[in-house]
């Protein structure tokens, strides 16, 4: 009788329904999640493929380390010391090399020749950084890192440079041999466009990777921050044989004034870029409301510094690690500077 009852109830029978039925359910919905993994290449643990990564290619070096030239003073004007041997890097260029996967040395431009020279070979590229001083001992230790680089490239250490604004003025100075070459020109805190010329290349230059569609708007919107009172025209520029013969004008901008004037080149021989525009400022800089920081003024900035680190990765130098540790700007504080709305929003002031 108590059998009968339990074999009649509904609740009964239902969970013995179940007992009976959830293995092969279990079985069948594992087997279809098999199908579905193999189909879209996923496996299950069993099944898992031994394959590994590739190797990274042995020619390139995943660590590599971009030397910054300092600047004299402090970035504010004296704000934070007035100290005659004080230099300084914005923030911005230390932030813009490590966006691209590198790390920064600074190259404090009053430290003694030997002492830089010695920095120099614990980096894997250069970059010289904007600014105003075009003469005495800063203009005399450019001069020198510059004709470097160019020999250790002609050694066979590839070692790429870039020359920022100021940077890209006194390295003009330095080819043409002429320290008045550059013209005046109105375009201080200016955004503006880069329009390629006729024949430039974009195979092998800072734009090689950059998307069609972005290079299109380079020459449409005002993607690109100006601040400079002093340029080269193009008809100067290639009407200098020793300018023209090292350097390849890619493109040109207009000023407040609509004047022309060159503002990226890329040697011919050498892996120098020359910028009279500030590839750093889009992403990290935010005094001037006319920065650009819409997402392809971004776009442009993370292209150009990929460029660069990806130039320093054909480095043949290898530098000793403890002394790179040593050396990196890891070892100093940056200083906040744009409370006052002005100027850079971080600074690194060695003195």
């Amino acid at each position: 009788m108590a059998i009968d009852a339990v074999r009649s109830s509904p609740a009964t029978t239902m969970t013995s329904f179940w007992s009976y039925m959830w293995i092969p359910t279990l079985i069948i919905l594992l087997r279809c999640v098999g199908s579905a993994d193999a189909h879209f290449g996923i496996f299950m643990p069993n099944q898992r493929s031994s394959s590994t990564c590739p190797a990274p290619d042995p020619d390139l070096y995943y660590r590599p380390v971009i030397g910054i030239v300092s600047h004299p003073g402090d970035g504010d004007s004296g704000s934070f010391t007035n100290a005659t041997s004080a230099s300084y890097i914005a923030a911005s260029y230390v932030k813009f090399v490590e966006s691209a996967g590198a790390r920064v040395i600074p190259l404090i431009y009053t430290e003694p020749p030997e002492k830089l020279l010695k920095k120099l070979d614990l980096v894997n590229g250069v970059l010289f950084t904007g600014g105003w001083a075009n003469s005495g001992l800063y203009f005399k230790t450019i001069r020198a890192i510059f004709k470097k680089v160019l020999e250790k490239n002609d050694g066979g250490n590839h070692f790429p440079l870039y020359a920022t604004c100021l940077g890209f003025e006194l390295i003009t100075m330095i080819v043409s041999e002429d320290n008045n070459i550059l013209e005046e020109v109105s375009a201080r805190n200016q955004a503006s466009t880069l329009q390629f010329t006729e024949n430039a290349t974009i195979d092998g230059t800072v734009f090689e990777r950059f998307p069609p569609g972005l290079l299109k708007k380079l020459t449409t919107d005002c993607l690109v921050m100006q601040n400079h009172h002093l340029g080269i025209s193009p008809g100067r520029f290639l009407d200098n044989k020793k300018l023209s013969r090292f350097f390849e004008l890619l493109t040109t901008s207009k000023d407040e004034n609509n004047k022309d004037y060159v503002s990226t080149v890329r040697s011919w021989n050498y892996p120098v870029t020359g910028f009279q525009w500030h590839p750093e400022k889009n992403t990290f800089e935010w005094a001037s409301p006319r920065i650009p920081h819409t997402e392809e003024a971004i776009q442009v900035t993370q292209y150009a510094a990929n460029f660069l680190v990806s130039e320093a990765r054909k480095s043949i130098n290898r530098p000793p690690a403890q002394e790179v540790l040593d050396n990196l700007i890891y070892n100093y504080i940056p200083t906040y500077s744009g409370k006052a709305g002005r100027g850079f929003d971080q600074v690194y002031i060695f003195t």
